[in-house]
């Protein structure tokens, strides 16, 4: 299977926690996986067990946007110039895609190896975020990095793409929450975390998102009682208190497979949901809204922005698909 993931929920859900137990999880499965940190707090590294010099020290994928524009771009003719390139830009005939096993430049610019029990897995970062980052250009280039690479990514078999990310608005006005072909929303038992599940089902419904609930911090069953009412089938499976995160989050970390039992489940049951997905793959859809939300911001912000039209970015013919080569010679 060749699957993109998506980790959301409101800050002290445990979605970082949980999207760094799902990375070992695949990673002690032998699975490759990329890790991606887009969220507003950049929590992953250390929940992968790197201390905070080690984090600190990863190199910020926003800060090497115009690398990876120059690289991804490739010959394609439609992009005069990487500066033109905003985060929407879709691949077309001369591109250059990435590959989750490949060497790149764009790795070698930003992802580190992180061992872990078993193999390690590629983690990367959009970099930390300031105050004076958000609601401005460069926040919007930080996390537009990822949007960027994820579209001109070509995920092959049995390869895994874990992407740490926020629930706020932002993603859903660039499109990004569409590029996941499974997105987990983890939920506390509470009215706040419900609520940022329905605001992420509303907009997802239009788009054909997959979404399940992750229910954490669950202490008796009137927790699950009160999600199952709330989400319905949405719900996937919860988690509760658990000895090896506690042991974890104090930066000693036991062996991974002295998780819980029931933990250890419960991430079977999402990689299961996530593979499950693998059928209902459509790249003509995914390529199709990848060029709806381009177009948008193209006439919201990026036109004016670049100083080109963007809409002219758009090939016509391509559609993204496994089949395609890293440089992109030929439409399909």
């Amino acid at each position: 299977m060749n699957m993109k993931i998506a980790f959301v929920g409101k800050g002290g859900s445990g979605k970082t926690t949980l999207s760094s137990l799902f990375i070992r999880h695949l990673v002690s499965a032998g699975a490759p996986v990329v890790a991606i940190d887009a969220d507003i707090n950049q929590h992953l590294g250390p929940a992968l067990g790197l201390d905070e010099t080690e984090a600190a020290a990863l190199p910020a994928m926003g800060e090497r946007l115009p690398l990876i524009k120059e690289y991804l771009r490739g010959s394609n003719p439609r992009i005069a110039s990487a500066a033109t390139m905003i985060k929407t830009t879709p691949p077309g005939e001369g591109s250059r895609l990435v590959r989750v096993r490949e060497p790149n430049p764009v790795y070698d610019a930003c992802a580190r190896p992180v061992e872990l029990d078993g193999g390690a897995a590629r983690l990367m970062v959009t970099g930390p975020f300031t105050d004076a980052d958000l609601g401005v250009a460069c926040y919007h280039s930080k996390t537009g990095a990822v949007e960027l690479f994820l579209n001109h990514l070509v995920d092959g078999p049995d390869e895994y793409v874990v992407v740490d990310m926020t629930a706020g608005s932002d993603s859903f006005a660039s499109g990004m929450f569409t590029r996941f072909d499974m997105t987990f929303l983890v939920a506390e038992p509470t009215r706040k975390g419900v609520s940022v599940y329905r605001q992420y089902k509303e907009y997802a419904r239009d788009f054909g998102v997959a979404l399940k609930v992750v229910g954490n911090k669950i202490q008796e069953q009137d927790d699950i009682d009160f999600l199952r009412a709330e989400v319905g089938d949405d719900l996937l499976v919860t988690v509760g208190r658990s000895d090896w995160v506690r042991a974890m989050e104090k930066g000693r970390p036991p062996r991974f497979d002295l998780l819980e039992e029931a933990n250890s489940r419960a991430l079977h049951t999402l990689r299961a949901a996530v593979d499950a997905t693998y059928e209902r793959r459509d790249w003509e859809r995914y390529t199709r809204q990848m060029v709806h939300f381009h177009l948008r911001n193209a006439e919201a912000w990026g036109n004016e922005r670049t100083g080109a039209d963007l809409a002219a970015q758009v090939d016509p013919a391509f559609v993204l698909g496994e089949s395609l080569g890293a440089e992109v010679t030929t439409a399909v």
